[in-house]
């Protein structure tokens, strides 16, 4: 529950942030660009550092002090609008400020799953998670844009605040006690943590290649999707209107695909499930460069497109989820989500500038087939690796670098053998 209203809050955020700078600051487009960088810049810059931090506290507290934050925050930026207060460089200020709290929150959220769940039951509460994440994600835009145009940018900010506040309240109510790593008199530094956490994903197999295909996946989706937005317009004679619902059918697909994340792997394997579903979600856009005009095809066409991808990579997202928290030692959960995030998310503003650049040199048809085709090199990377034959189990924990008698240890409190 406090997960989904934090999701609600974020994703509402999202669109209230960049209608307050257009609406009420009456910004530019150069400006709005400048906030929803500065808004991504806590993806870069502090991904790893919060993956060392996390793995040494609560998660429940580390959740419970970032909702009361974006809350806090949220609310001040509400009142200084209503009184006339809120200028850009406050806005921008903002919307850093809640960005940072959201890789706090994020991270620790996907590491709190292992420490209060057993390991067999990963599956089916990350199909939850995910599934109430797709939520918000089609309902949060949808209600901001919404409270903005039918009340005021400072008032949809409040309504942010406090779903922020709800999920405090929700996530405050968790009394199972977490099984968090033990501390030494003096932990390591923060960097040595960083690099312990480098070394462990690229020494697993399985999270080696989750990395390469995440940042495969990255870079070619951001590629496609700077080509796409500009084909769907330009190209194809798409309405505002049109676009926005063929994207939005991404939504009700995620839903679907996290309901069948909770089944499919445990029924045809792990590892056939993420190389079928990759392929099949991102192999889908090669059809978008063969539809042509406003036809009464091609709209149908692009829901349809959407909705197969929504559903297939929110079913690899929730099934690599599973699979990495079930090799990675609970005492490196932050720092490997966070480092497989940071490698993904680095590359996807190098792809927008690759897919800008394509579309100036090669034009946008044939610039989508090729961007389009580049997301293929996700499945490719996965299904030469061994992570395409995992079976119908989870994989066993695995054993981190360092002290074989602590991993020893920590392999027996997991239950495994």
């Amino acid at each position: 529950m406090g997960q989904t209203a934090s999701q609600l809050g974020e994703h509402t955020t999202l669109i209230v942030l960049p209608l307050f700078a257009v609406l009420t600051l009456n910004a530019g487009a150069g400006e709005l660009g400048v906030l929803r960088a500065v808004g991504q810049a806590p993806l870069l810059l502090l991904s790893l550092f919060v993956g060392a931090w996390v793995d040494r506290w609560r998660t429940r507290t580390v959740m419970v002090v970032t909702d009361a934050g974006r809350t806090l925050i949220l609310g001040a930026a509400a009142v200084a609008g209503l009184l006339g207060w809120l200028g850009l460089p406050a806005l921008l200020v903002v919307a850093f400020a809640v960005g940072a709290l959201s890789v706090f929150f994020d991270v620790a959220y996907q590491a709190s799953v292992v420490r209060l769940v057993k390991r067999d039951q990963l599956l089916r509460g990350n199909s939850a998670l995910e599934g109430s994440r797709s939520a918000a994600q089609i309902g949060g835009p949808a209600l901001g844009g919404a409270s903005v145009s039918l009340l005021s940018a400072p008032i949809a900010a409040a309504l942010s605040a406090s779903f922020f506040a709800l999920s405090f309240l929700s996530i405050r109510r968790i009394r199972r006690t977490e099984s968090i790593p033990e501390r030494s008199e003096r932990p390591p530094r923060v960097w040595r943590r960083i690099h312990e956490g480098l070394r462990f994903v690229v020494g697993d197999t399985s999270l080696r290649t989750v990395c390469l295909a995440s940042a495969a996946f990255q870079f070619s989706l951001a590629a496609m999707m700077t080509v796409y937005l500009l084909f769907l317009p330009r190209e194809l004679h798409l309405s505002g209107t049109t676009v926005g619902l063929a994207l939005a059918a991404t939504g009700p697909g995620a839903l679907l695909g996290a309901m069948l994340a909770a089944r499919l792997p445990s029924r045809f394997g792990y590892g056939p499930v993420l190389v079928s579903a990759a392929a099949l979600g991102d192999g889908v856009f090669l059809c978008v460069p063969a539809l042509h005009g406003s036809s009464a095809v091609t709209v149908p066409a692009l829901l349809v497109i959407n909705f197969v991808f929504g559903t297939a990579g929110q079913l690899v997202n929730v099934t690599v989820m599973a699979v990495r928290q079930a090799v990675t030692p609970d005492d490196m959960q932050g720092r490997t989500a966070a480092t497989i995030t940071f490698v993904g998310m680095g590359m996807a503003p190098l792809g927008s500038l690759l897919g800008g650049f394509l579309a100036m040199e090669w034009g946008l048809r044939t610039s989508l087939l090729v961007t389009a085709a580049g997301m293929m090199l996700s499945p490719v990377v996965m299904a030469l690796s061994p992570l395409a034959r995992l079976g119908r189990a989870l994989p066993a924990l695995a054993e981190p670098a360092g002290d074989p008698r602590r991993a020893v240890q920590r392999r027996r409190a997991a239950g495994h053998r």
